[in-house]
């Protein structure tokens, strides 16, 4: 099993970053996925996930702020 890596030492702008990239990754996949087979089938749930893990951190953060 894949060490789990933690987005609480990370910085918003770190966080933000990570799930601009990760969004386009998803983009793109879908565009590719659209015209061939794609080898690992699980990738687009992962980036899903990855994506909606930083967006709850940094609404957590934004929460704790206020």
């Amino acid at each position: 099993m894949a060490k789990k890596t933690t987005l609480k030492n990370h910085t918003p702008a770190d966080i933000t970053s990570l799930v601009a990239t990760k969004r386009e990754e998803l983009r793109s996949l879908r565009f590719s996925v659209a015209g061939s087979k794609n080898r690992n089938v699980k990738l687009a749930r992962t980036l899903r996930k990855t994506i909606a893990r930083g967006l709850t951190e940094l609404n957590v953060r934004s929460a704790d702020t206020k």
